[in-house]
């Protein structure tokens, strides 16, 4: 199973972080031991003190007729070191150390058939810190929709069944602490509660 991230998908986060709106889709990869068991904790790596939550819609890969689609979908959070982040975007290095690290991605187990969507849904989310809300988007807001998404990656690697693809965070991303609580929304429906441990303070 590979885990298929998509950057600056939404124009307000490109443009809240300093970043140009691309012109196709920025792609990244995380690994399996990347993910967050199902009932968490979100456990924050003790080499960065300032990682961020970025909610996004994760839609997972299957096949029609011998067609790659996107099969089901469902909410997800990326994490991401921002302060390791930073240094090797100044040095012009990969991002895998603040991307790809342990216990940056989770997946929420429930999940909901993409039959189930008449044509031209939009597919609100919500992420909730410590009660407040913090980021909500929906599909319609993606630069780059979910089957451009697939044409693209496929031109560079072979999307399988069950493959992950996240597609990009709404603007709203901040800093994590132990302590904090994180509720997901999809469609009005809470899908994931989670606390955060461990690590450095990012506050």
């Amino acid at each position: 199973m590979k885990i298929v991230c998509i950057g600056r998908n939404y124009g307000a986060h490109a443009k809240e972080l300093g970043n140009t709106i691309p012109e196709e889709p920025v792609v990244f990869l995380k690994p399996q031991s990347a993910l967050i068991p199902v009932h968490g904790p979100i456990t924050l790596p003790k080499f960065s003190r300032d990682v961020h939550h970025e909610i996004e819609l994760v839609f997972v890969i299957g096949r029609k007729n011998g067609k790659v689609i996107a099969d089901k979908v469902t909410i997800g959070l990326d994490l991401t070191a921002r302060d390791v982040q930073l240094q090797l975007k100044e040095k012009g290095l990969p991002w895998e150390k603040a991307k790809a690290f342990d216990g940056s991605a989770y997946v929420s187990d429930t999940r909901s058939a993409m039959e189930s969507f008449p044509a031209g849904h939009h597919i609100d989310f919500m992420l909730k810190k410590n009660g407040h809300p913090v980021q909500s988007g929906h599909s319609g807001q993606m630069i780059f929709d979910v089957a451009t998404l697939i044409v693209h990656v496929q031109q560079y690697m072979a999307l399988e069944a069950g493959d992950l693809l996240f597609t990009g965070t709404p603007a709203g991303v901040g800093p994590l602490a132990p302590g904090d609580r994180l509720e997901g929304y999809m469609l009005g429906e809470l899908l994931f509660d989670l606390t955060v441990e461990g690590g450095a303070s990012a506050r």
